[in-house]
């Protein structure tokens, strides 16, 4: 079975994260390593939130993927986004490219080791939740120490030359804020609005964005220029050097008031903000908290900016080796975006990522992968595989 043929039944598995039920796509991944021939186990959870990981890991080299997919609806599609149709060199669908294409390609490699007839030096995880909170997923499987620290692949799409070795941190909030109600007809001379207070707190999260902040490193300063460099390129967007050194925000759901004539008396804001390196999380957090002193402000989900050197073994090796595939050098960036890497960089696991897929497609309507990038991705892991493993010079 071709890498494009095992990307296309994946995407048939349907694995949406909402509900993120995986028991299916998990248990197609098992018979696949089965026939291979290589050991996993299956780690069980409610709601059909499963995992798979290697039954003896070595701790030498880890290839990690998710299996949920974000949500989609067949209108507007060019092909029912869970047709895994393939046509004109593509495979179309939801998850191609996030990232059950990587998912696949993982796989195929895997084989190739085996049909080579050594042992895989590589464990495998593949989780249920990338696309939440990882809480029963990556999480579940490092608080469970089922994963040995070691350098780490996952599998996220990127550009073909361009590994991603950091990324931003994350910081999202719950806010509360709390009003005095009264009649609407009285507003404002006479009590106090929890929406506007909310909306006064949104003018002042605007203005975090205006700052600039230096990682401190010269080094790191150099590659974000470079990421900005390749990342607005591929986006055709102007700006990408001030998405990655300034934080960004979105106040992605709010919901407050009782009626159209009471003053409201809560509302409810979840906040999202990527923190750029340079800036200091617990310091921006007292700072948000001092600015709405009424409010009450819970902390759902907070990780730093994340980093592997990319002087790291891992990182010069996966860079010659996409080298020899693609015959073009290859450079190392850092992403803005959140993803498994904070938490098992956390955990000291040295991460890059690297995948197949068509980066404008992410989530997107139309979402495809090209052949072409499954195969190529198989031969970069591949030839990974055989550092590892001793088979070639490292």
């Amino acid at each position: 079975m071709t890498p494009a043929h095992l990307c296309a039944d994946l995407v048939r598995i349907r694995s949406e994260n909402p509900p993120g039920d995986t028991r299916d796509v998990i248990e197609y991944i098992q018979n696949f390593t089965d026939e291979c021939g290589i050991k996993t186990r299956v780690i069980r959870g409610k709601g059909g939130k499963y995992n798979l990981v290697s039954a003896k890991p070595k701790g030498r080299l880890l290839f990690c993927g998710h299996v949920d997919v974000v949500p989609a609806l067949s209108r507007s599609w060019r092909h029912d986004p869970f047709s895994g149709t393939i046509e004109d060199g593509k495979v179309w669908g939801r998850g191609s490219t996030d990232m059950k294409g990587g998912c696949a390609s993982i796989l195929s490699a895997c084989r190739e080791v085996i049909d080579e007839e050594y042992e895989l030096p590589a464990d495998l995880a593949f989780v249920c939740d990338e696309e939440t909170s990882g809480t029963n997923g990556i999480r579940k499987l490092l608080a469970g120490n089922m994963l040995i620290p070691c350098d780490t692949l996952i599998a996220e799409p990127t550009p073909p030359l361009s590994p991603n070795v950091g990324q931003k941190g994350l910081m999202r909030l719950c806010c509360i804020f709390h009003g005095t109600p009264g009649h609407g007809s009285l507003y404002p001379v006479k009590g106090v609005s929890a929406v506007m207070e909310a909306f006064s707190f949104i003018e002042f999260i605007k203005t975090l964005h205006t700052r600039d902040y230096d990682p401190g490193d010269p080094a790191l300063s150099r590659l974000i220029s470079e990421s900005s460099e390749i990342l607005g390129e591929i986006f055709s967007m102007e700006g990408t050097k001030d998405i990655l050194t300034h934080v960004m925000f979105n106040p992605g759901t709010i919901e407050g008031g009782e009626k159209a004539n009471i003053v409201a008396q809560q509302c409810s804001l979840e906040l999202d903000l990527r923190i750029p390196w340079g800036c200091s999380i617990p310091g921006l957090l007292e700072e948000i908290r001092t600015r709405a002193p009424g409010a009450d402000i819970s902390v759902i989900n907070m990780s730093e900016p994340s980093i592997t050197s990319p002087d790291s073994l891992l990182v010069t090796r996966l860079l010659e080796e996409i080298k020899n595939v693609h015959h073009q050098p290859a450079r190392p960036i850092v992403q803005w975006a959140a993803s498994d890497a904070r938490y098992l960089r956390r955990e000291r696991f040295p991460v890059v990522e690297y995948g197949p897929g068509e980066m404008q497609a992410l989530h997107a309507v139309d979402e495809h992968v090209t052949v072409e990038s499954l195969e190529n991705a198989v031969r970069v892991y591949k030839g990974l595989m055989d550092r590892y493993a001793g088979k070639r010079d490292s």
